[in-house]
């Protein structure tokens, strides 16, 4: 004959039961491991025959369940996602017809879980055993808070390397740029970064040349953080070290596609643009890789620098390579950027575009570079309002005066 549990043996089986879900949580074991313990716990000391446990994470899952056979495991129906109280189930459907009641686990109005519970059977009720349903629910709970506040450290360590990680590549996107642009009486040149709130690869460089000659570029890599910082760092230190051997700016592009494929295995490209003047010959040299067209602006008008290649990283060999040549320069504006500043957008969905652009640099031959940045970012600012910008954008200015 099969003894009777008592109450007392119950007391000491819910005690039991506590005291192995709190060392398990203070040796701070793995969520798999806690639900195994849980799953355990109903199972062995509680006598919980059927259960089924779904937890909210980025949706609703099935953690665990047990004593429903072989019952293919449904989603969870959208009447019990906002469960907010205990409810009794009466169902013909195969899977939910194995359980006669459902209670939410909820920490600070959240929903955290819903669990069903079956229906004792009668040979439990015969020896004495009763589910304590405030017990399992109370254990159901101390269980998934715990495991609930573990996500949360989780995602603070990731936030806190993610943040860790902008913070490198600030600094390495610092690094990059050039801390002294001349400020000349026959040769001035105007930066202007503004960073979005995760770092992109702007990149732009100013390389005094020999012979009265200098290189200007502006760049924009693929991607965000530290990757996109890290492949800008070695495409700057590739074409510092490529123009000591050579001036000539389709062989300099040839070089840094390689290298960046070289670097990157294709997973990364850089819209870039770069141009070399010389002051003697009056002469601009330049290829455009994808980049967002400069503008030259002259006493005889501005035109757009378009000529050169496609974006760098994408092919091994270039398909083609065009070098843009403007001779008989003397007096001239310069100014290029990245494509943060024309896709920038307002509360209406609309984009900044290139022609508000040029309307903010019409009045470019007359004003400081400063001014003319002045201009430009106060254009922006009373176009996008309250919207925030979407990415880094960067405006590097030149003025040659004869």
């Amino acid at each position: 004959m099969e003894s009777v549990v008592t109450q007392q043996d119950l007391k000491e089986l819910e005690l039991n039961s506590l005291l192995e879900i709190t060392q398990a949580i203070n040796n701070n074991l793995a969520e798999a491991s806690l639900y195994k313990i849980y799953h355990f716990t109903l199972l062995g000391n509680l006598k919980v025959k059927k259960l089924a446990l779904y937890v909210m994470e980025d949706e609703w899952d099935c953690k665990l369940s047990f004593g429903v056979g072989n019952k293919k495991i449904p989603k969870l129906p959208p009447c019990y996602q906002n469960l907010p109280e205990e409810v009794e189930l009466d169902s013909n459907e195969p899977f939910w017809s194995e359980f006669h009641m459902a209670f939410p686990v909820q920490h600070k109005e959240k929903l955290l879980a819903v669990v069903f519970l079956g229906k004792q059977d009668d040979a439990q009720t015969e020896q004495g055993v009763s589910h304590n349903l405030t017990f399992i629910k109370a254990l159901t709970n101390i269980i998934l808070v715990a495991i609930e506040n573990k996500k949360l450290a989780r995602r603070q360590l990731e936030q806190e390397a993610y943040r860790k990680e902008l913070e490198i590549a600030r600094q390495v996107q610092t690094f990059l740029f050039p801390k002294n642009l001349p400020q000349l009486e026959k040769l001035q040149i105007e930066a202007t970064y503004i960073p979005h709130k995760n770092v992109g690869g702007d990149y732009y460089d100013y390389v005094e040349l020999s012979n009265g000659k200098f290189l200007l570029c502006i760049a924009d890599v693929s991607g965000k953080g530290v990757p996109a910082a890290l492949l800008m760092s070695n495409f700057q230190a590739a074409l510092r070290v490529i123009v000591r051997k050579t001036y000539d700016v389709r062989e300099i592009v040839y070089e840094l596609n390689r290298q960046i494929m070289f670097n990157s295995n294709g997973e990364n490209f850089i819209t870039f643009f770069m141009t070399i003047y010389d002051h003697e010959a009056g002469q601009m040299k330049y290829v455009n890789c994808g980049h967002n067209p400069p503008i030259l602006f002259t006493d005889s008008g501005f035109q757009a620098l378009e000529e050169g290649t496609t974006i760098l990283g994408i092919f091994e060999d270039l398909p083609f390579l065009n070098v843009g040549t403007v001779t008989g320069l003397k007096d001239f504006n310069f100014f290029c950027y990245t494509d943060g500043l024309t896709e920038t957008f307002n509360a209406d969905g609309e984009e900044y575009g290139s022609e508000r652009l040029m309307e903010a640099l019409s009045d470019m031959t007359n004003k400081s570079l400063a001014g003319i940045h002045e201009t430009v970012i106060k254009s922006l600012e009373d176009f996008k309002g309250t919207e925030s910008y979407r990415d880094d954008i960067t405006m590097l200015s030149c003025k040659i005066i004869s």
